[in-house]
């Protein structure tokens, strides 16, 4: 269901008003598509007001909405909400916009129900961590989420108890706890879908200049770690698909990351293998030999038809042998990567590839729902030759039928994150067996944990336990950006552990 306005107007001006405002607009698929363009009302315009506080001193908002049809005729919508006293005023305020605007879309103009409600952020599960530490129970935080966010029962009963599930692990990290991320952003091909700063395979001199800037960057991290007293938790490389290095290559990267970050503290250790047709049994030896513990085998669907239809240059049986191999090689977890919503699939293909993924018996299960970003090419064929995805609606029974599947092979849900255009308004879900959760997973979403960041298109996320706040840096996603100015994203990620960890 899309409303099309010729117009939209904002009382607001505010950066944040503005993009809250349109949060919203986004989620119920409202269009502005000017004066020439077919439009089912002349006008949008939206009024929020800051009311007197109460007595109780708790900010409230009201919120109007005018909707002026082609005739002229106006239509005329007002919510109002009070602020919690646990929130912080401007927090509450910004809540409040999008809730008032939720609560009319849905109750006034009849839209579907979202079923994150208002819940947009990348990390939800935060949220829930606040109000656990403010002493919350989890069926008060499953009321609160519905009530406050408007978010689904389905969902609150979702991430409530992961982020009691995650407290364990987040007790594991202090302030001298850090994890490091490797990003290798090569890729054999690229997915149709894909928006990912990853570049094709380049020559094996442009290789060889990525690998002694890499090493640059690697040592100067750490020295870092060496400098401050710093514990590696966790090594994750990613990408990109590192595997889809050349074995030489590939086996001089992971002993170089090994030899320098992996210790005695050390619990774990991910290499993103991806795909079959980056993997060979030197590279499978050299993880053995490295104390890798955990990689990602990443299908994203058994369906070949999708998967010739979105680049991928192998078979589900090319899956299948990838994944007993790095069994039988003694790889402690694996983990199996799949995505919702692909173009062309429908609910039964989901349950057909849950089928064969369950009967692998991975340790952990990630379930993404296709996010359509600018950078992918399905963007643009969607708007050049109108490629088909499938309904949000769909896509919902999609999770619904995977997240059956990961239930009755007993794993759990123990982490997740959202992203913006995500198919069906849904997730990312992480869900393993007891005992195969993913720390580095964890630590990320959370924000708990410094994260040192290596390599192309790699983010360090430091963590300030003294003014109890995160600052990031963020290496270029350009390669040739990152090659030609190491040195200064090196000089950012020292200047941030300077401020926050200074001797």
């Amino acid at each position: 269901m899309t409303l099309r306005v010729n117009s939209f107007t904002l009382n607001n001006k505010r950066e944040i008003t503005d993009k809250i405002v349109r949060e919203v607009l986004v989620l119920f698929k409202v269009e502005v598509v000017g004066r020439r363009g077919e439009a089912d009302f002349a006008q949008l315009s939206v009024v929020n007001r800051r009311l007197p506080d109460t007595e109780t001193g708790l900010p409230q908002v009201e919120s109007e909405l005018l909707l002026f049809d082609l005739k002229g005729h106006v239509r005329r919508f007002v919510r109002r909400g009070t602020g919690k006293a646990d929130e912080r005023e401007g927090a509450a305020v910004n809540r409040l916009i999008k809730l008032n605007l939720y609560r009319i879309f849905r109750e006034e103009l009849g839209m579907p129900e979202a079923p994150w409600g208002i819940l947009h952020g990348v990390r939800p599960t935060k949220i829930v961590h606040r109000w656990i530490r403010g002493g919350l129970t989890e069926e008060a935080i499953v009321a609160r989420l519905q009530e406050d966010y408007a978010c689904s029962e389905q969902k609150a009963r979702v991430i409530t108890p992961m982020a009691f599930r995650q407290l364990p692990f987040l007790r594991t990290s202090d302030e001298k706890t850090v994890s490091v991320y490797v990003g290798i952003p090569f890729c054999l091909t690229r997915c149709l879908y894909c928006s990912f700063p990853s570049n094709i395979l380049p020559r094996e001199s442009k290789l060889q200049e990525f690998m002694n800037v890499l090493t640059k960057d690697l040592m100067a991290a750490r020295d870092a770690i060496a400098y401050y007293g710093f514990r590696v938790q966790n090594i994750y490389v990613g990408g990109g698909t590192p595997t889809s290095l050349p074995d030489e290559f590939f086996a001089q990267m992971l002993e170089m990351v090994y030899n320098a970050f992996y210790g005695p503290d050390t619990v774990e250790f991910t290499v993103e293998a991806g795909r079959p047709d980056s993997i060979t049994p030197g590279k499978i030896e050299t993880m053995k030999r490295l104390c890798v513990s955990r990689v990602s085998v990443n299908p994203q669907t058994m369906q070949l038809r999708t998967l010739k239809r979105i680049g991928r240059q192998h078979t589900p049986e090319d899956v299948v042998a990838m994944f007993h191999a790095l069994r039988e090689a003694g790889i402690p977890h694996i983990n199996m990567d799949l995505i919702l919503g692909l173009p062309g699939e429908t609910a039964e293909d989901v349950r057909d590839t849950m089928e064969k993924v369950v009967a692998l018996e991975p340790d952990d299960i990630t379930l993404h729902a296709l996010a359509l970003k600018r950078g992918s090419r399905l963007k643009c064929l969607m708007e050049e030759q109108h490629v088909e995805l499938p309904s949000d609606e769909e896509t919902r029974r999609m999770s619904e039928v995977a997240m059956s599947y990961v239930a009755a092979a007993g794993m759990k849900p123990y982490y997740l994150y959202r992203q913006g255009y995500m198919s069906g308004d849904l997730e990312n879900v992480g869900c393993c067996r007891p005992g195969a959760e993913g720390m580095y997973n964890i630590q990320i979403m959370e924000e708990h944990q410094t994260i040192l960041g290596i390599g192309g298109a790699a983010t360090t996320k430091v963590v300030d336990f003294r003014a109890q706040r995160m600052k990031s840096s963020f290496n270029a996603k350009d390669l040739v950006t990152y090659l030609r100015d190491v040195d200064i994203y090196i000089e950012k990620r020292r200047q941030l552990l300077e401020d926050a960890c200074g001797k």
